[in-house]
């Protein structure tokens, strides 16, 4: 008997909760429900090559937003639901 591949799952959201890649998903950051503690946040910013991370808060659309130190300069950065970190 010939098997067939499994059919979508209909119930899975279109977003990934976390994102698998090193780069963004573009038009990152998302807005969206977001489980990442503060310390989640920040230790993914980190893994980014940024320190100081300080004034971590959660925004009305779920992400997380502070300011970051990397290469001498202070940055604003986000962290979005699917784990994008960005930069403005």
């Amino acid at each position: 008997m010939a098997q067939t591949a499994p059919a979508a799952n209909p119930g899975a959201p279109a977003n990934p909760a976390v994102s698998t890649k090193d780069g963004n998903n573009p038009g990152a950051p998302a807005g969206g429900a977001n489980s990442f503690t503060e310390a989640q946040a920040k230790s993914r910013i980190e893994s980014r090559g940024y320190s100081e991370v300080t004034a971590l808060k959660k925004d009305q659309d779920g992400i997380w937003r502070g300011k970051a130190a990397k290469a001498g300069r202070t940055h604003d950065v986000a962290v979005d639901y699917q784990g994008n970190v960005v930069t403005k």
